[in-house]
C-alpha cells in the first residue's frame, strides 16, 4: 500500500500540532517506548466523552504490533 505524499506531509503536520498540545502525552510514549512497549504487554485506551459516556478497550501486544511502533518511532527521529 502506498502513501500518498501529500499526505503524508499532512500527517507529519497534524502529529507536530498534536506534539505541541499535548507534551506530556508525548512524554508517556516516549517513556514506554524505551522498553515497556514489548511482546505480551497490553495497551488499553479509555475515552470519556463530556457527557460522561466511557468507552474501553485493549490489545495484548504481538510481534508484528512492536515492528510497526519502533517503524514510527524510527520514522520520528529528528523530531
Amino acid at each position: 500500500m502506498a502513501m500518498n505524499p501529500i499526505a503524508m506531509m499532512q500527517a507529519a503536520g497534524r502529529i507536530k500540532i498534536f506534539q505541541e498540545q499535548h507534551p506530556k502525552a508525548i512524554a508517556f510514549i516516549q517513556s514506554i517506548s524505551n522498553g515497556d512497549l514489548r511482546e505480551g504487554s497490553v495497551i488499553e485506551l479509555k475515552v470519556t466523552t463530556p457527557e460522561g459516556k466511557e468507552s474501553v478497550s485493549n490489545i495484548r501486544l504481538t510481534r508484528e504490533d512492536i515492528e510497526t511502533f519502533n517503524l514510527f518511532k524510527n520514522s520520528q527521529t529528528g523530531n
